[in-house]
């Protein structure tokens, strides 16, 4: 392989070699030294001119003939073409965002349970479902316990009551009305029990039938420039002593808008109450309030007057009064901070049927007159603390005229009378809330309700106490169970026992602690046990003069959902 290698290395150079010398040979006989050149002559012009013929030119433009327009027809011939069919397997899956169904709403509800003291516990819930045209339903109660505190069933006491309501809907107005019935039983059982000869509890009992019918209408979610709700209420009471009162009220609240700052408001209320016990009394209360109202930027301003006439006679009422309103809010975080403060006055309209309500142990032939609230000066705030805690807080400087306090009867010391203070009753009023809600497991709260009397003829405000607060809770327990708590204090009062020789004495009553529990526990979405433990400090308190309370009052049942 080396020697052909070599041999063809030695082939290249001798080529190379050989056109070297050819090319060299070449050189020497053209312009080398020997080479000689011939004589030649080389002529160069330089003035000839170099001339072109003359072009003709065309300046006439050229004539297009426009094409001659003539009669066509146009065809259109239409086809229906189809694709040939084809299966074709889709693996795209289209996503969508599902419904959320609504909870199974069971419209009624039965509750049945028994106590001691002869407790028995009847409540039922009848109403019509979902529903955007009408809304509808009725409820009954029966609560009885067949022994008290004192002497048995001297202390029994029932309350029954049974109520419809229903509410149409039509194209931006709202009817309703409600219609009810009730039956309280109570008992004078405030007598000393140590006595040689026995009471008998039906010479003692006390009876009031209740009637109450209203009837309404209003536009309030029409978004109308004047929003109005106009309504008739009629509330009827007797009692065991042929007491009987009827009180037939006009209500009107109206609200035009002006711009989207401005409006102007009137209230109106009209009362015609008929009362007949030993003597026949009409009282008649009148009142009209025109308000405007303006909003600025975060201020909103209140000016208006409430002009209001009553017809009573008691304690030489002021029949005809004025009262001047005036309200600034400063809403500086919108829905979540409000500090206000205002001026006003107002004539309270005050009956039997509410007062009875409120002490069932009336005397006989009371007289009854509305409450002027003749000025009040007042400010407040209310917070909302990310919708977690709700803070709410006022302060107020009012005076009154025939403000009521029930004070003993002189002739019957477990009977009250209702006494009025002759003079001006000038009250200092501090209210504070504060409730905390985190979701729907827990809600916390705490209120406080504090009043300083000031009478003028009276020695004490008689069964008003200057504190009265409370504090509660509700824990729901994985919509299993479901507890309830209250722990209220209220504070002592007094009341004047008179005696036989003519002397009078107070009696001041106990300051109330008392504790009340309630837990559910739910079975399923259908039924539900209860227990209910009232006052579970055992504290038999007087609330009134000679009226002592229930000790533990413990109430167990079930209840039935459908």
């Amino acid at each position: 392989m080396k020697n052909k290698f070599k041999k063809a290395s030695l082939a290249i150079v001798l080529c190379v070699g050989y056109s070297f010398l050819n090319s060299a040979a070449a050189q020497t006989t053209g312009w080398g030294e020997g080479a000689k050149l011939e004589d030649a002559e080389v002529v160069v012009e330089k003035n000839r001119v170099i001339e072109l013929p003359r072009a003709s030119r065309n300046y006439q433009k050229f004539a297009v003939v426009p094409p001659e327009a003539g009669d066509r027809t146009v065809r259109y011939r239409f086809g229906d073409y189809k694709l040939p069919s084809q299966d074709i397997d889709l693996q795209m899956k289209v996503l969508t965002i599902k419904q959320d169904e609504l909870t199974k709403l069971y419209g009624n509800y039965v509750k049945a349970g028994l106590g001691n003291y002869g407790t028995l516990y009847l409540k039922g819930y009848f109403h019509n479902k979902r529903s955007d045209v009408a809304s509808y339903g009725a409820d009954v109660s029966h609560i009885t316990s067949a022994r008290g505190p004192v002497d048995k069933g001297n202390s029994a006491v029932t309350n029954s009551a049974i109520n419809v309501n229903g509410e149409s809907y039509l194209q931006g107005l709202t009817i309703g009305g409600r219609l009810g019935y009730g039956r309280d039983k109570y008992h004078f059982y405030g007598y000393n029990p140590v006595r040689e000869v026995p009471v008998d509890k039906d010479t003692i009992s006390q009876v009031f039938n209740r009637v109450n019918a209203e009837g309404y209408l209003h536009n309030q979610t029409s978004g109308a420039p004047l929003l109005y709700r106009a309504g008739l209420n009629v509330n009827y009471l007797n009692d065991k002593y042929d007491m009987r009162e009827t009180n037939v009220a006009f209500k009107l609240n109206s609200e035009y808008g002006i711009d989207e700052v401005s409006a102007f408001r009137v209230d109106a209320d009209l009362s015609l109450v008929s009362h007949k016990d030993s003597a026949s009394v009409s009282r008649t209360l009148f009142k009209l309030q025109p308000t405007y109202e303006r909003q600025l930027n975060a201020m909103k301003i209140s000016i208006g007057a409430n002009i209001a006439h009553t017809g009573d006679t008691v304690n030489d009422a002021r029949k005809f009064n004025v009262y001047p309103m005036v309200r600034i809010g400063l809403e500086p975080v919108k829905d979540k901070f409000l500090v206000y403060a205002g001026i006003g006055g107002d004539l309270e309209r005050v009956t039997l049927y509410q007062l009875t309500q409120e002490n069932p142990y009336l005397a006989q032939n009371v007289r009854v007159a509305d409450q002027n609230k003749g000025l009040e000066v007042y400010g407040g705030m209310s917070a909302n603390i990310a919708n977690l805690v709700h803070l709410t807080g006022r302060v107020a400087y009012q005076n009154f005229r025939n403000m009521y306090f029930y004070n003993n009867s002189a002739s019957d010391s477990t009977k009250f009378d209702l006494v009025y203070d002759d003079g001006v009753t000038n009250v200092f009023n501090l209210y504070a809330e504060a409730v905390f809600n985190y979701s729907d497991e827990v809600r916390v709260g705490l209120k406080a309700d504090y009043n300083k009397y000031s009478t003028a003829s009276l020695e004490h405000a008689f069964h008003r106490p200057e504190l009265m607060a409370s504090v509660f809770a509700t824990y729901n327990f994985y919509d299993k169970i479901l507890f309830n708590s209250e722990l209220y204090y209220i504070g002592s009062s007094f009341g004047q026992i008179h005696r036989l020789d003519g002397t009078s004495v107070l009696q001041e009553t106990d300051s109330i602690i008392d504790l009340n529990l309630k837990a559910d526990y739910k079975f399923s979405n259908r039924f539900t046990a209860f227990l209910m433990a009232n006052n579970l400090f055992g504290q038999k308190y007087e609330r009134f003069v000679n009226y002592p309370n229930k000790s533990v009052n413990l109430i167990g049942g079930v209840s039935y959902s459908f």
